[in-house]
């Protein structure tokens, strides 16, 4: 378990031998999500946040898109699935109550993660502060402690951002093609049309 007074994990460890991280990390998706995009609309859907939120924590720097930025008049914001997974994160410590300032010590620090790391992490806050709890012993100690008031846990957050962006939109980086969400619903319209006509 990590921690700053005003944000979240930075420094050393709290104990040296602590148990291995809870839960594999999530598998990417079939697509290859590290190839593909997403505009504004879509990471707002995905993460549950308005586009005025998107588009403030953009300007303030609280959450920048990680593959291209706006630059002017008519160019879009394309965010990783990792930003989306942040900015899932980000909503749901605002709406917990925890201050501007630790949100923002928290998504330096998620940045600093690597893939597996982060899907590994589970984030505890008492609203001052947010813990980084990489091990379930860690998350006892925070308990014990009495500092832990709610824990996310980012593997599920993680599987929550690759199911509703499954059934969205995409963009590929390398080519800029629109890549489709495959719906059940959509297939089984076709396959009626097909036997109609």
């Amino acid at each position: 378990m990590r921690s700053t007074g005003d944000g979240v994990a930075a420094g050393e460890p709290s104990r040296a031998g602590t148990a291995s991280p809870a839960g594999p990390a999530p598998a990417p998706t079939a697509s290859g999500e590290e190839n593909l995009g997403y505009r504004g609309p879509t990471a707002c859907a995905a993460a549950g946040i308005t586009y005025r939120q998107l588009d403030y924590w953009a300007r303030t720097g609280l959450v920048e898109p990680g593959i291209r930025s706006a630059h002017g008049s008519g160019t879009q914001r394309l965010y990783s699935f990792r930003d989306v997974v942040v900015l899932k994160i980000v909503k749901r410590l605002l709406d917990t109550g925890v201050s501007l300032q630790s949100i923002r010590a928290a998504v330096q620090h998620l940045r600093s993660h690597g893939r597996t790391d982060l899907a590994r992490l589970t984030l505890m806050s008492d609203g001052a502060t947010v813990y980084e709890c990489a091990s379930p012993d860690d998350v006892v100690d925070l308990l014990q402690a009495g500092q832990g008031v709610f824990g996310i846990a980012v593997g599920v957050v993680w599987r929550d951002v690759q199911g509703a962006l499954s059934q969205l939109h995409a963009e590929r980086v390398d080519t800029g093609e629109t890549v489709t969400a495959h719906h059940p619903a959509d297939e089984l319209a076709r396959r009626r049309r097909d036997r109609a006509g």
